[in-house]
């Protein structure tokens, strides 16, 4: 791949200071179980509340919280909360977002489960991920040198050894996706032709040879279909819209970005029209509509960046509104003791 593109690789191989440590006994079942330093990892935010409001119920200890559709301002103040010590948030629960870009004093990763829903059925979590999130245990130079590793129940154990044990698996494939001066070019021979039609065409169409692959994009095709009705948008205009960092799961988000667009079609300043939350989360609705509204606005960000400055003229007032929700969020998680609505 380097061949190809002319770059230069350097490989670097890192040792972990002291070996990560598997615990054999697990916690027989039982979150009563948890102690000072734990990071508990779960694969979903139902779970990971249930988790969180476990252990707070039945043990002394009080839980940050971390997954990822937080924003990364909130991640980062869980973490601090988590890493102080002269607090009493010494527990951590998480989801695989642990294992990304963070500095955590984890003494021992616990492993609620190892199956991961897939968008269609529960499947075994791979073992490249089971490796780098236990391996968040112990840090040199923090209070918990010493990483261990266990799981909740013992019938997991088994399979935390084999993904231990497992090397890395090596990337053999890259994936590839069309700049937008080369989808314009094909664009030239097929006018006319739908945004979303026009990516299932490429598709189609192109050839990548062994060492790559082109990226799935049936997030960017929701997109595309949700604005074909949005006139007065050029072939750019769509795909800066269509790669717009939404949820398309979230209605709330997909309905702001319909409205950023309707209204850039028409040359009107796009505005963010959307009020701010007077208090942090009572209940779990209210922390979707926040988690919901940070999404929103940081969309509007990235595509202030996409577009000219007359276009999303609101930035600063957008940025502020960030900050306070992530700060609102971080509150909402500190208090959070409620039952979860969602079904995720």
């Amino acid at each position: 791949m380097c061949a190809d593109t002319g770059d230069e690789l350097v490989e670097e191989h890192y040792e972990r200071f002291k070996p990560l440590v598997v615990e054999g006994k697990t916690l027989l079942g039982d979150l009563k179980n948890i102690k000072s330093g734990d990071c508990v990892v779960a694969f979903s935010r139902r779970e990971i509340f249930e988790v969180k409001m476990a252990i707070e119920k039945h043990t002394k200890h009080r839980c940050c919280v971390i997954y990822g559709a937080l924003p990364p301002e909130t991640r980062r103040q869980q973490a601090n909360l988590f890493n102080d010590q002269d607090n009493e948030y010494d527990v951590l629960v998480a989801s695989d977002a642990v294992g990304m870009g963070l500095n955590l004093n984890i003494r021992r990763v616990v492993f609620y489960s190892l199956n991961k829903y897939n968008g269609d059925k529960n499947v075994p979590v791979p073992a490249s991920q089971v490796k780098q999130i236990a391996g968040r245990a112990g840090r040199r130079g923090s209070r918990y040198p010493d990483g261990l590793t266990t799981t909740l129940h013992l019938e997991d154990l088994s399979y935390l050894i084999e993904c231990l044990q497992q090397p890395f698996d090596e990337v053999k494939k890259v994936g590839l996706f069309p700049f937008f001066e080369q989808l314009e070019l094909f664009a030239a021979k097929v006018p006319d032709m739908a945004f979303s039609k026009l990516l299932d065409h490429f598709g189609k169409h192109c050839r990548l040879d062994g060492s790559y692959f082109l990226c799935r994009h049936d997030h960017v095709k929701k997109v595309a279909n949700m604005l074909e009705k949005v006139e007065g948008l050029s072939l750019e205009d769509r795909f800066n819209f269509c790669f717009a960092p939404v949820n398309v799961r979230n209605p709330k988000a997909m309905y702001h970005l319909y409205r950023f667009a309707s209204t850039y079609s028409q040359d009107m300043p796009v505005n963010v029209a959307m009020g701010m939350p007077k208090s942090s989360a009572r209940n779990d609705t209210e922390l979707l509509d926040l988690e919901s509204r940070h999404q929103v606005l940081s969309m509007y960000l990235w595509l202030s960046n996409q577009f000219e400055e007359k276009n999303f003229p609101f930035v600063e007032k957008v940025e502020a509104m960030a900050t306070n929700i992530a700060e609102l969020l971080g509150e909402s998680l500190s208090k959070a003791n409620w039952k979860m609505e969602t079904k995720e």
